[in-house]
């Protein structure tokens, strides 16, 4: 039995795994990807030896990434899922009947691939016929977009460093406000609250120079660092804490109740962009 070691970022704390066998081993133009299999949690992707998804929970992770918001607005019809190249951000997004088309953007083509072959069940929505797979840099994607015609952005970024840092920057979110309509919505991961509080932080900081609303809500996550992982909200207008449509579609986790319960208090919201909130774990990452 193989035993694998994580290296959670921006602090000094790590988490292992047993690995019963590894079903794939490559490196892309960007990055190493790795698909092995663990006990518990079944086949894992790895992506430069942090962990993307797991077949046991990334049901916690793609449904709250993308019900939130897409209950959230009115009419979700266009759609862009920007990273994410395991396919469940897209999966989830299509069972939406009101969607038309979703832009599925990823920088690596070969993170694609790879989850279709070892991950069919998550990578289920590539072949839709509403589906645009488009593989470059999800930043220069928006920022080339000709006019305002999408209603939801979705960010499935890796963590936030590297290539992922274009998709966290003050250009990109208002390059990303510029692509919706008026009741558009974005959302994007921003790490855990627990380890990386000042990283939280700084993307609703940021995403205020650029949106009128901006809002925080969390799930659990055992295979994310710190468990507690946030979602960062920028919205041209609609709160995103109120369900508008009805939930009709089977899901594991998410539902109207877990929509409401998720975000964060106002209380709280408030200590923790005061810097009142004094716990020692206080990574970040450099918008530059």
């Amino acid at each position: 039995m193989i035993r694998f070691v994580e290296e959670a970022p921006f602090v000094p704390t790590q988490i292992s795994y047993e690995i019963s066998n590894i079903l794939y081993k490559g490196r892309s133009r960007f990055q190493e990807i790795e698909v092995v299999e663990n006990p518990d949690f079944g086949r894992m992707l790895l992506l430069d030896g942090a962990v993307q998804l797991t077949e046991a929970d990334e049901f916690f992770y793609h449904e709250m990434l993308t019900h939130v918001l897409m209950h959230s607005h009115p009419n979700p019809r266009r759609v862009v899922v920007i990273g994410g190249g395991d396919g469940g951000a897209l999966r989830e997004v299509l069972r939406h009947k009101t969607v038309e088309k979703v832009f599925f953007v990823e920088i690596d083509g070969e993170v694609i691939k790879v989850a279709e072959k070892f991950f069919p069940r998550v990578a289920s929505g590539n072949k839709d016929p509403r589906v645009e797979i488009r593989v470059m840099d999800g930043a220069e994607f928006i920022k080339k977009r000709p006019k305002s015609d999408i209603d939801v952005i979705i960010v499935d970024s890796t963590d936030i460093i590297g290539f992922a840092r274009t998709l966290f920057t003050q250009d990109f979110f208002k390059a990303v406000r510029n692509c919706l309509r008026e009741e558009g919505m974005f959302v994007t991961h921003s790490e855990s609250i627990l380890f990386h509080r000042d990283t939280v932080v700084k993307v609703q900081k940021i995403l205020k120079d650029a949106f009128p609303v901006v809002d925080l809500y969390a799930s659990p996550l055992a295979t994310y660092p710190g468990y507690w992982w946030s979602y960062a909200v920028g919205s041209m207008k609609l709160s995103p804490r109120e369900v508008r449509r009805p939930h009709k579609i089977k899901t594991k986790f998410y539902d109207n109740e877990i929509h409401g319960q998720s975000f964060i208090t106002k209380k709280f919201y408030e200590k923790l962009m005061a810097g009142k909130l004094d716990w020692a774990l206080k990574g970040t990452f450099s918008e530059k």
